[in-house]
């Protein structure tokens, strides 16, 4: 990634304080899904990063996961598998719950949605505790999919999301 990228995303991201409740700063990608040559440019990043691993399917992460993920999926010419919140698929479905700052959460996947021995890219726009991110993984795990790689737009590092992936290449195109 060259600066110059680098600095235009960073500066398209905006910072909304006290979003959603007091004392959190909100990084707000609005603006970058605005423009569409950088919105381009991430897709060809997390492009570029993808082609050598032999990806089968990519699986985005409910909702702002499948704006980066369905094109990134079209750019390598492979599938895109949604993980959704509870009740939103159609199918049979394999669920795993985790807990939230306050209570749980469940997402589920379409049980069909990987074959075993797939190589698998998981998908998302943030890493913040890496919950929802680990609940993906263990997700695709269970249908015998490999994860090669989580990639994101951002990763708050300070939250230490990384540590819920153990053993998972994580991509983050900015850390704050």
């Amino acid at each position: 990634m060259n600066a110059a990228f680098l600095d235009r995303l960073r500066g398209s991201i905006r910072d909304v304080p006290d979003f959603p409740k007091p004392g959190i700063l909100f990084k707000d990608i609005t603006p970058v899904l605005g423009d569409a040559a950088l919105l381009g440019d991430i897709i060809e990043e997390f492009a570029v990063a993808s082609r050598s691993l032999g990806v089968h399917k990519v699986v985005g992460v409910e909702s702002r996961g499948f704006i980066f993920g369905t094109p990134l999926a079209l750019a390598l010419q492979v599938g895109f598998v949604p993980v959704r919140k509870k009740g939103k698929l159609p199918w049979t479905c394999e669920a795993v719950s985790y807990a939230l700052e306050y209570g749980e959460a469940t997402v589920e996947i379409h049980k069909d949605a990987i074959l075993p021995g797939e190589k698998v890219v998981v998908i998302d726009d943030l890493l913040a505790t890496g919950g929802t991110a680990a609940a993906a993984v263990e997700l695709v795990q269970r249908l015998g999919g490999e994860v090669v790689e989580a990639q994101f737009l951002i990763e708050l590092g300070f939250l230490d999301g990384r540590k819920r992936l153990p053993g998972i290449p994580v991509r983050s195109l900015l850390s704050f």
